[in-house]
């Protein structure tokens, strides 16, 4: 074959170049939460909105490694072991579980905090400062406590005759905080401690609660219970007990009330983090941030279920009212 005739093959040829360009490496972002695929995905799609509009869309320019642990709290280690493992450029862990199982995998991978909830995070050694964290972990850090007590004042509003509240707690039934008891002490009114053995344990407890005559109860932030919400929901409609929980979401599927950082601007600012992350932020350098923006929903149908009127001036108040 003459040379001009060989070059017109090759130019002419549907196969690939003899010098293809490398392909390139999408930044992995490794996504570790302590509770199941269905409830983390209320967090998640804000999350990967938040990406999106910083240019980092799943497929082209970023690639994400989720671990579930399906409210299984033991495999989080294991779990946060194998995305270190994988070699993901940054971490966002979900809950303090998650970020203490995280930090401990790993010194070098950043991590950020998706989120800290109440007191303790400097104790726990994962940050050295509020401001200048200093190690591989930044992120995003709730007042968990005193949202818990702004909770218990909120339900308070709505039933001022309320003299008995159960803080539906874990098995360990832990006392509850010191806010709320400062709250509680204030409106002279007694806290019922109503631990949960497990998921099917709702029907139990809601039933005494119900049964003790107490007015209402109180769903304080915990994974688990951000899991198993639709199991609460349904055990204090069924016994007729009113009830506060911390995201607006449990509101919308049947809660009475809820009160807590409004997800989309918690999930858009730890999307922050992660984007200045890829594009070199240190996270020592990177001050732990709180939330701003809250919200109150309230379900007047449930009300209505419940045979509640809901005082004008909380409604006022609230950011969303489910007719």
């Amino acid at each position: 074959m003459r040379r001009r005739t060989f070059i017109g093959a090759i130019v002419g040829s549907p196969v690939a170049p003899l010098f293809a360009q490398p392909q390139r490496k999408l930044p992995r972002v490794g996504y570790l939460t302590p509770t199941g695929s269905d409830s983390s995905t209320a967090l998640l799609a804000p999350f990967t909105e938040g990406l999106r509009k910083r240019g980092y869309i799943e497929g082209q320019t970023i690639a994400f490694d989720v671990r579930t642990a399906e409210n299984d709290f033991g495999r989080l280690p294991a779990l946060a072991a194998s995305l270190v493992q994988a070699k993901v450029d940054v971490i966002v862990a979900v809950s303090p579980l998650a970020i203490l199982a995280a930090s401990r995998a790993t010194k070098t991978i950043p991590i950020v905090m998706a989120f800290w909830g109440g007191e303790g995070l400097l104790e726990s050694g994962v940050v050295a400062n509020l401001a200048r964290p200093g190690g591989n972990v930044t992120g995003v850090s709730m007042l968990a406590d005193e949202l818990e007590a702004k909770r218990l004042e909120l339900l308070l509003n709505a039933l001022p005759k309320a003299r008995r509240i159960a803080i539906i707690s874990t098995a360990k039934a832990d006392a509850p905080i010191r806010e709320v008891v400062q709250v509680a002490n204030t409106a002279k009114i007694e806290l019922v401690m109503s631990p949960v053995p497990g998921p099917n344990g709702y029907d139990a407890v809601f039933a005494a609660i119900a049964r003790d005559n107490i007015d209402a109860a109180m769903v304080p932030s915990f994974p688990r219970f951000a899991l198993e919400y639709d199991q609460i929901v349904a055990a204090a409609a069924t016994q007729r007990v009113p009830a506060i929980y911390e995201w607006g979401y449990m509101a919308r599927a049947g809660g009475l009330m809820a009160y807590g950082a409004e997800i989309a601007e918690l999930e858009d600012r730890v999307a922050d983090f992660v984007a200045r992350i890829l594009k070199g932020a240190r996270p020592a350098n990177m001050p732990v941030e709180q939330p701003t923006k809250f919200e109150l929903v309230i379900n007047l149908k449930t009300a209505k279920a419940l045979g509640l009127a809901i005082p004008q001036p909380l409604l006022v108040r609230a950011d969303e009212v489910i007719q």
